[in-house]
């Protein structure tokens, strides 16, 4: 024990005057436990550094919004994609597959003259006659068309001729190829009487008595007609050969039939025939050339003695 100088004698190994049994004070006799002493007695430099990382730990850095919600957004941006590709595949299925910049309603042309066959029909600008892919899009100039792209492919174009219903899809892009090669199309729209029973049972017997080819005499089924609907046309029906329309307001199967027999298999750029040789004049035929003249003996030379004097009567 040593004793500061002017001061109470203080404990050998204490810094503050208090003695090991933890006094805290010189008036108090209550012992301390050593374990109950603060743990910051001792602060070192490692203690310091620990405490800056445990402090920072807690609060010295917020995580942004994006780090907080990574996965909800990752999850969220994958569904958004799916559900656009899905749109677009949706979209591009039921888009319809041909488009048309003009509804064609020709101008009427003068009458014939009165001993003049007339034309029936009329002629439509040739749109070309390019292959596309099954299921391409076409945009056609003119509708209903009487040429343009069309599908090269078995059962997709040319196709089948019959009598196709209100429901079933078939458009230019098939039966444009049965044009091509010589086949008449007959079209009715959704909205009138071809659309109909009665005028379906219509259209099914005429069909069924569809004559021959006026050219190549391709019969019935080969190539044509094709009977199907078609909506973008200003007529409930129309008869169609290649590059040429005959509008009509009715089912007229008489002229429709005259039509066909003017201008079927004549109009088409691939002829499934070589047309035949015109028939021959009913005219009359020509006087035949005069046969050389036969030289005929010369007349006897006449008699020196005069002929006898006619007896009187």
């Amino acid at each position: 024990m040593s004793a500061a100088p002017g001061g109470p004698p203080r404990a050998a190994g204490t810094d503050d005057g208090s003695t090991e049994s933890g006094a805290t004070s010189a008036g108090s006799t209550t012992a301390r436990p050593a374990a109950a002493r603060p743990a910051t007695a001792r602060v070192g430099p490692t203690r310091v550094a620990r405490s800056g990382r445990r402090e920072h730990a807690r609060g010295g850095h917020k995580a942004s919004f994006i780090e907080r919600y990574r996965t909800a957004i990752v999850a969220l941006a994958a569904l958004v994609g799916v559900v656009l590709v899905a749109t677009f595949v949706f979209l591009s299925a039921s888009a319809p597959a041909t488009a048309c910049t003009n509804v064609w309603a020709p101008a009427a042309t003068a009458n014939p003259a009165a001993n003049a066959t007339p034309e029936l029909g009329y002629v439509q600008p040739d749109m070309g006659r390019h292959h596309v892919n099954v299921g391409e899009k076409v945009t056609y100039t003119y509708c209903p068309p009487a040429s343009g792209s069309h599908a090269n492919r078995a059962g997709a174009g040319p196709i089948q001729p019959r009598v196709y219903g209100p429901n079933d899809t078939v458009g230019p892009q098939g039966w444009i190829h049965n044009l091509e090669h010589g086949g008449m199309v007959l079209l009715y729209r959704g909205d009138g009487e071809g659309a109909t029973d009665a005028g379906q049972t219509a259209l099914r017997a005429f069909y069924d008595s569809f004559p021959a080819g006026p050219v190549c005499g391709a019969p019935p089924g080969a190539i044509g007609p094709v009977i199907a609907r078609f909506d973008q046309m200003s007529t409930p029906f129309a008869a169609i050969v290649w590059d040429r329309v005959l509008p009509l307001e009715t089912l007229d199967q008489a002229k429709i039939l005259a039509y066909w027999q003017q201008w079927g298999e004549r109009t088409n750029p691939e002829p499934q025939c070589t047309p035949p040789s015109p028939a021959p004049s009913t005219g009359p035929a020509p006087s035949p050339a005069p046969s050389p003249a036969v030289s005929t003996p010369p007349s006897p030379a006449p008699s020196a003695s005069p002929a006898p004097s006619p007896s009187p009567s």
